[in-house]
């Protein structure tokens, strides 16, 4: 599988990009190409012993930055390390695009470069979370700020389609996230949207799902505008960060809670571990007529290592083929 990883992208471009990559090639046999100025990558690499054949450098001297325009971006930055590895999906050459830069110009890119996928109105992010009881999705996360109640019934086709390819999940469940569990309530999207998905016979549509329960993991698929989905991403993390940055801060200010602290240290990173962003890589930009894997900004080099992972999932469980034949 050929992997294009925009080298540029992230708060520690590139150095943790291209850190990644070789972490990638080791691990899963996939040849990558980084897009960005050839010497900042090759000094890079430079560090590292790694197969020569799996990696190569495409040369790109531009950079989208977070206070462009995205879409002004991605039409005039023609050499941009984004722009160019998107080209390379849209050209076959690389079968998915890694990038942790801006979520606008991704998205801006997957629409105007790789392409939407006929038949599909709104492409959307959708990203897996652990659950207490297993791992869920929620769709979308921030490429649609606003969308109309069929929107959501076409977020849920996508997700299902996920679930099926990728987690061998016959009949996933999905939810739509409202503020009550009863049908009547919520705003006019989620009432409308309600209705819609309720009908649709293809889905597994058991009802509104409160914010309380989302993190339970019982219900696989989780649907909701991007603004929403965008505030319970980041109240997630927040919520883990400073869950556990205050069970250490009570740990440690006793002898006892000192004591005890070494006694469930292995749980606690046990722990961490299942609730770090890092572990799942990235968000996936569905709807898109190629892969595109849109990587944490703050994402190191074992952040970008399993978002080449979750792409190569991706392929090799053929998604794509699964969705269109879904659509038709």
């Amino acid at each position: 599988m050929r992997i294009a990883l925009d080298g540029m992208g992230g708060d520690f471009a590139p150095k943790e990009a291209v850190h990644g990559a070789v972490l990638a090639v080791k691990e899963y046999g996939v040849h990558v190409t980084i897009t960005g100025p050839m010497e900042k990558i090759q000094e890079e690499l430079d560090q590292y012993d790694y197969d020569k054949s799996r990696i190569d450098v495409l040369d790109a001297r531009e950079v989208i930055t977070l206070n462009e325009s995205p879409v002004m971006a991605i039409r005039r930055k023609k050499d941009s390390s984004l722009r160019k590895a998107m080209d390379l999906v849209k050209e076959g050459k690389a079968d998915a695009v890694v990038s942790a830069g801006s979520t606008g110009a991704i998205l801006a890119g997957g629409l105007l470069v790789v392409g939407r996928i006929k038949g599909v109105d709104r492409a959307a992010l959708g990203a897996l979370m652990p659950g207490k009881n297993g791992h869920f999705m929620v769709i979308d996360l921030g490429a649609n700020a606003d969308v109309k109640p069929q929107n959501l019934v076409e977020f849920a086709k996508m997700g299902t389609v996920y679930f099926k390819a990728l987690k061998d999940t016959s009949n996933p469940k999905v939810g739509l996230i409202n503020i009550g569990a009863e049908e009547e309530k919520g705003n006019e999207l989620t009432k409308a949207a309600y209705g819609l998905l309720k009908e649709e016979e293809s889905i597994n549509f058991i009802g509104n799902v409160e914010p309380r329960d989302i993190t339970s993991g019982d219900v696989e698929i989780l649907v909701c505008d991007g603004f929403t989905g965008n505030v319970v991403l980041k109240m997630y993390e927040g919520v883990v960060k400073n869950l556990m940055s205050m069970i250490k801060e009570a740990m440690m200010s006793t002898t006892k809670g000192k004591i005890g602290g070494l006694l469930v240290k292995p749980s606690l990173k046990e722990f961490m571990l299942k609730n770090d962003y890092k572990e799942e890589g990235g968000a996936v930009l569905l709807g898109v007529d190629g892969i595109v894997v849109k990587a944490h900004g703050t994402s190191d080099a074992r952040a970008f290592k399993n978002a080449v992972r979750q792409a190569k999932s991706f392929y090799d469980r053929k998604y794509l083929e699964h969705f269109k034949e879904n659509l038709k």
